[in-house]
């Protein structure tokens, strides 16, 4: 799927009030239709056509030198202007387009990506915003009747459809159509309905240029201050005492009188940080990703769990803020081992040793871990991801 963006930016705007037409007019640092450009762009499309006003030249001069603009010049009427936007298309490799106003500067990312998503299983897509707003209808500043507004929608740009399909709609239609998506209905098509951004305003009068600067002075905060997406996650594990000669914990080999019992080698520890990382990653826990019925995973060395909850970690774009052990039992003594298991966890994890800590409990003899049946763990992973 290769995708197109045609701009319409033909009109006057008379409503906007005296000056220049909308979409030639400063908005922030830059001009209404340069921020719709830029949203385009910034999304990877390539392929931009502008249909402009022939008689109109300040679009013609400022746009002259743009690779990936094509401008095409405009009709009497909206539909006209569409029309020759898309035979403008022809030849470029183009299979979807986005039709859009050049009077909508406040178009987001998610909004493309919401339509040009839903173009892989349909042929028209389009925003809206549902109305929730009580309806009136009027006549000289009065209200002559209501509106049922169940099923009702205010449609918004940038409407998105299979290229063919759009251009041979426009070619057959017999005009006066609303906007595209009409069009589109009108040729037979279904459109599917993409929720809209109430943010995604159009600049029709003119207090609309306070509310879209409002609007984008909003979004560049947001964009300078991104979001940080904090997660949680605990781990518990408890393995039994049984023969052997050592332990391992936290991926150290503690000589001892008693061995843990395990499918794998194990270390109590170790899995109980391995289980906190994949929960705060909501991602199951060591069980489902290393089945204890394969006997592959019998006698394995638990780095190798470990290895893989990080390495999911880093895939989803996460940094392991920092993790939290503590060793329920009477013996061994973790102490005098504490550093060694630090520096240990640390080197898999790959990150520093202030941000491990691993410590130890007793369980004042109750229990069996007072019994010195087994030993228990209990960890907490932070994860930061920065948006």
């Amino acid at each position: 799927m290769t995708i197109a963006a045609l701009i319409v930016a033909a009109g006057q705007g008379t409503r906007a009030g005296v000056g220049a037409p909308k979409q030639w007019r400063p908005l922030q640092d830059r001009r209404v239709i340069d921020w719709s450009i830029k949203a385009f762009r910034d999304f990877g499309i390539r392929d931009i056509v502008v249909v402009l006003n022939s008689d109109d030249p300040t679009g013609w001069q400022h746009f002259e030198h743009s690779s990936d603009i094509n401008l095409v010049p405009g009709a009497d009427e909206r539909a006209g202007s569409v029309k020759n936007g898309l035979k403008a298309l022809i030849g470029t490799g183009a299979t979807k387009v986005l039709i859009h106003d050049g009077a909508r500067p406040c178009l987001s990312q998610p909004l493309i990506g919401a339509i040009t998503q839903a173009l892989e299983h349909t042929p028209a897509a389009a925003p809206a915003v549902q109305i929730t707003d009580a309806l009136w209808r009027g006549a000289d500043n009065q209200v002559t009747g209501t509106q049922d507004r169940d099923g009702l929608f205010a449609a918004q740009t940038p409407q998105g459809f299979d290229l063919d399909i759009i251009t041979a709609a426009h070619e057959t239609h017999p005009g006066n159509a609303a906007d595209d998506v009409q069009v589109a209905r009108d040729a037979g098509y279904d459109v599917h309905i993409v929720p809209g951004d109430p943010n995604n305003i159009k600049i029709t009068r003119p207090e609309d240029f306070a509310r879209a600067a409002q609007i984008l002075n909003k979004t560049q905060q947001v964009m300078e201050h991104p979001p940080v997406d904090i997660r949680l996650g605990n781990g518990y594990d408890v393995h039994r005492f049984g023969d052997g000669d050592h332990v391992i914990l936290c991926g150290v080999k503690i000589p001892h009188e008693r061995g843990l019992q395990g499918h794998s080698d194990a270390d109590v520890g170790m899995h109980a940080v391995t289980d906190a990382i994949y929960g705060a990653l909501a991602r199951g826990d060591i069980g489902q990703h290393f089945p204890p019925s394969d006997p592959q995973w019998k006698g394995a060395a638990s780095d190798i769990f470990l290895h893989h909850a990080a390495d999911m970690a880093r895939g989803m774009g996460f940094q392991i803020s920092n993790v939290d052990c503590t060793l329920v039992c009477e013996h061994p003594k973790v102490g005098p081992h504490a550093l060694h298991m630090r520096q240990a966890m640390a080197e898999i994890l790959e990150m520093d040793i202030d941000r491990v800590s691993i410590k130890a409990t007793t369980s004042e003899r109750l229990g069996f871990t007072g019994r010195k049946e087994g030993i228990a763990a209990l960890a907490t992973a932070s994860l930061i991801k920065r948006s």
